[in-house]
């Protein structure tokens, strides 16, 4: 399908959607992934030219946080070593596997994650006064983002819950924190699943841009409503979104 005016304002208008449920949340790919697969992408194209937008998404998004002094910036280097090297085989491995493994996965984990939040719901939000941890003394917490990285090098979508379970979980950052080096950690492996993507010719670079207009827009939105909402409501959306997450998932 051709590029034209109306499927440009769609995608921004998703892209603005996505934006603010995965800077909030995670599973905004749930979104344009088929959005860009109607456009008649196929499922790795789509893949990889989404990743244009959630990139530029996350440099908005931490611009946002570290504006609010929200962003941890002398934690990032830890956590991104596990996230990189699972980033990196997690690209290699969605350009190299067959794009069918990609919905057993994407579903397998959100549903995980969905109970996850049912049967322990403070693995997403410890209480108020936890102190953090650090990456090298938990060895959970290296685990955790060694997977979060692989799995968003191979899938993207829902990789959000992913870091916030390990963020959060492990290393008691807030939802607001967690949120915010969840970006950084989504920015690094992506732009590694990126230059795997771009070596293959996967990425088509015009309805990609397109897409990120809204998702940076939508990033900017989220940034200011989560500096003000009650914690609670944050935990409730994030409930909601790995539900919706599910249905699209299983439908899609």
């Amino acid at each position: 399908m051709a590029m034209t005016l109306e499927y440009g304002l769609l995608l921004v208008s998703l892209g603005l959607i996505a934006g603010i449920i995965n800077t909030l949340a995670g599973g905004g790919s749930n979104l344009t992934l088929p959005a860009l697969m109607v456009m008649g992408m196929p499922a790795d194209v789509a893949n990889a030219t989404n990743r244009v937008a959630v990139w530029l998404q996350c440099v908005s998004g931490m611009s946002g946080f570290r504006h609010h002094n929200k962003l941890e910036t002398q934690d990032i280097v830890p956590v991104l070593l596990p996230n990189l090297l699972g980033g990196l085989c997690g690209a290699l491995a969605a350009a190299w596997l067959p794009a069918s493994w990609v919905k057993p996965l994407l579903l397998g984990t959100l549903l995980t994650m969905t109970l996850v939040m049912l049967i322990k719901p403070a693995t997403f939000g410890p209480p108020e006064g936890t102190p953090t941890k650090r990456v090298k003394d938990t060895p959970m917490a290296w685990l955790g983002l060694l997977l979060a990285g692989f799995y968003g090098g191979f899938v993207q979508a829902g990789v959000g819950f992913v870091l916030l379970a390990a963020l959060c979980g492990t290393l008691h950052y807030d939802l607001v924190r967690g949120n915010a080096l969840k970006l950084a950690c989504t920015l690094a492996f992506t732009s590694l699943s990126l230059v795997v993507f771009i070596a293959d010719d996967l990425v088509r670079w015009v309805p990609g841009l397109i897409l990120a207009i809204g998702t940076m827009l939508g990033a900017r939105v989220a940034v200011r409503f989560a500096i003000s909402a009650n914690p609670k409501v944050l935990k409730a959306f994030l409930f909601v979104m790995t539900l919706i997450g599910c249905i699209a998932a299983y439908a899609f």
